[in-house]
């Protein structure tokens, strides 16, 4: 009896290469999503602080510290 899954059935080495080829691109594809988007968030951030500059809810001083906070996570 042959059990084709064990030891080069139709697939072979190749298959299986194509198998994990496809897993790497598919993980560096979602985090390269998530990175994008966790980066476009840390932009809204941003500009809403640099709204409430903008507006004179808080100086200089409170946005440097507050956009260095933000910039360190």
């Amino acid at each position: 009896m042959m059990y084709p899954y064990y030891g080069g059935g139709p697939m072979g080495w190749g298959g299986f290469l194509v198998m994990i080829l496809s897993m790497i691109v598919f993980w560096g594809g979602l985090l390269t999503i998530v990175v994008v988007l966790l980066r476009r968030h840390d932009g809204t951030a941003v500009r809403i602080l640099e709204e409430r500059l903008a507006k004179g809810e808080i100086d200089t001083d409170e946005f440097d510290r507050v956009r260095k906070t933000l910039r360190s996570r």
